[in-house]
């Protein structure tokens, strides 16, 4: 006979077999056994002991046991010594009545007043000034980083690898590095960073949380994580992602949910969303996601932090687990890597050393040089862009884009103009679902297949296994799609009387989302981040200041007639017969910012604009940040 465990808040999850020698162990008896039960951190208080026979066992589908497995294995690499009490953990699966459980500052309780300053006290530059003086070395800011991820997974659930035994013996090496040459091993000496699942690091899966992918280690890394390394970084974990890559929830059949830490009944957001999380929890330094509808600024937008996706070809993609058929992309959409961060600052920092080397080791990168930050002392004009004719937006994204473009109009040397939704913009979302769907998600499905894996909740009425379209409707497509792109190009040029062209319009601000960041499983459209994403141009998503009830309007119904399915859906985000509002009071308010494909230098610039100008509002937003 078997001592299981079931565990509520994991999806599908089924029953987890325990460790018999695990160190962190409990002693249960009975008259026909005796054995050791091991409760590894990350599990909740609240479990149910079941019986099950080899039997039994034999009836279970394939992957739940790889599942069992591969959990009790993250679990292990946390050492005993940084295992958090069991009666601080949240509760789950989260209710109404046990509110929020914002655990943002839980980890200080178990940190060091050291480890405190280092997570907390540093930007990325100061921090790396700091390593490469000696002033603190790589050893004890990695310990530090990695003791606060441990901390923030054991509240989120957010990893999927801990890497924290050999990012201590890379920092290790740094640290004698400096010594012996008395110069940094690059101009990133040092900074802990994470990365999110897809991308391969030797050695280490790239499950994606799919249970057919576990325990097949990288035989090589990915491209940008060679280029991370060549520059100094020390990788400590990598991070959760929802099942199929293809919902902003991330949530799977192997890792579980990953859960907001600033309000556990509202959603991490996704795919990114391990990393959103992990930045957010300051268990890293920066984050590194993928987007392709979202997927870097979302989970930004969820967890309050600032998040890049740069255009296609200055950072290195390639080399990620496969979900689609090797090339795939290249005939539809391309998704991009970038990263997720505290401060705007902080990505510039990052990205001015990335970017001029990315060409050396991704082939789908080109070579460009990246310029620092000017000073803000020329003008700018911004765009203020509301819907996108799809869905509505609801009063707390109404009112942070009135405050945000209010703040513009009061900065010297910032125009801003309020343009009318482009009769394109309206399109993309259209054209992007067909792109995304071109390939009939045969990979993807196979892969789940192979165990008898099955959907999450989420995901059981939106994927289904289809049939890859033929290359002349694939055609037909990006040819819809070339037209949405001529089109927009309006958007930001004039012509004068000679037909010479000129650029008239610097950056747009835009929302993330119609809607408020949402309860769990509650995000639905996503035109106004994947519509970027088709056309390649650079986005970013900026935190402004924390929803107050003032924004809820309670008792006030939306009014007007819906614009669509996605707009109904939308809809009832703020329907007060199916959701209490106040479940949105304290969570991140945040803008997009958005200019011209390759002008990601640009955006950083305008992205700083917008940050600087509503750095007075954030109240307890840019407190934690």
């Amino acid at each position: 006979m078997y001592v299981v465990m079931r565990i509520p808040s994991t999806p599908n999850c089924g029953d987890v077999r325990l460790s018999r020698d695990h160190t962190n162990a409990k002693h249960y008896k009975d008259s026909a056994f005796s054995l050791v039960l091991c409760l590894p951190p990350t599990i909740p208080a609240s479990i149910t002991l079941t019986m099950s026979s080899p039997a039994q066992e034999s009836q279970e589908a394939l992957w739940q046991p790889i599942a069992r497995r591969k959990q009790a294995e993250r679990a292990s690499r946390i050492p005993s010594k940084w295992h958090i009490p069991s009666h601080v953990l949240p509760r789950d699966p989260p209710r109404p009545e046990d509110g929020p459980q914002n655990v943002l500052d839980t980890p200080r309780q178990f940190l060091s007043s050291s480890e405190i300053s280092i997570t907390e006290s540093y930007t990325l530059p100061t921090l790396l000034t700091a390593i490469s003086s000696r002033k603190l070395s790589a050893e004890e800011v990695t310990q530090a980083f990695c003791h606060r991820a441990a901390i923030a997974q054991q509240l989120t659930n957010c990893l999927t690898e801990p890497l924290f035994e050999s990012a201590l013996t890379r920092a290790k090496y740094l640290d004698t590095y400096l010594h012996k040459h008395n110069k940094p091993f690059g101009p990133l000496h040092g900074l802990p960073i994470s990365v999110k699942d897809t991308f391969n690091i030797k050695g280490v899966d790239s499950s994606i949380g799919i249970a057919s992918l576990c325990h097949k280690p990288a035989t090589q890394n990915s491209p940008l994580i060679d280029l991370l390394l060549s520059l100094g970084c020390i990788i400590i974990a990598k991070t959760n992602i929802p099942q199929t890559l293809a919902s902003l929830d991330s949530v799977n059949n192997v890792f579980g949910r990953t859960m907001n830490p600033i309000n556990r009944l509202c959603t991490a957001g996704g795919s990114s969303g391990g990393e959103g999380v992990l930045v957010a929890m300051k268990g890293s330094m920066i984050g590194i996601g993928t987007d392709i509808g979202g997927s870097i600024r979302v989970p930004a937008m969820c967890n309050g932090v600032y998040g890049f996706k740069p255009s296609n070809g200055r950072v290195p993609y390639g080399g990620q687990a496969l979900i689609s058929l090797d090339g795939l992309s290249r005939t539809s959409i391309t998704a991009v890597a970038g990263p997720i961060a505290r401060s705007v600052e902080d990505i510039d920092v990052f990205l001015r050393e990335v970017v001029p080397l990315a060409h050396l080791f991704g082939e789908d990168c080109i070579p460009t040089p990246w310029s620092r930050i000017p000073s803000q002392k020329k003008s700018l004009r911004i765009g203020i862009l509301r819907s996108d004719n799809n869905c509505t937006l609801l009063p707390p994204i109404t009112n942070i884009l009135d405050e945000v473009s209010s703040k513009l109009r009061s900065t010297s040397n910032v125009t801003v103009i309020d343009l009318p939704c482009p009769p394109a913009w309206t399109k993309c979302q259209s054209v992007m679902s067909k792109l995304m769907g071109v390939d009939g998600g045969v990979t993807m499905a196979n892969l789940l297949e192979a165990t008898s894996e099955p959907l999450v909740p989420w995901m059981s009425t939106r994927f289904r296994k289809g049939k890859p379209q033929p290359l002349t409707r694939v055609a037909e497509i990006q040819a819809q799609r070339a037209a949405l792109e001529r089109e927009m190009l309006k958007l930001w040029y004039s012509d004068d009387d000679e037909g010479r062209r000129t650029q008239t319009l610097d950056a747009i601000v835009c929302p993330v989302a119609p809607h408020p960041v949402p309860p769990i499983e509650g995000y639905n459209a996503v035109g106004m981040t994947s519509s970027w994403v088709l056309l390649d141009y650079p986005a970013g998503t900026v935190p402004v200041r924390d929803c107050t009830e003032k924004d809820l309007k309670l008792g006030t119904p939306l009014g007007g007639k819906a614009l669509g399915s996605w707009d109904e859906r939308n809809r009832e985000l703020w329907d007060e017969s199916k959701l209490d509002r106040r479940v949105y009071l304290g969570t991140p308010l945040s803008v997009q910012v958005v200019v011209p494909r390759l002008q990601d230098e640009r955006l950083v610039e305008a992205m700083g604009w917008v940050d600087k100008a509503c750095r007075g509002t954030g109240g307890d937003l840019k407190a934690r940040l």
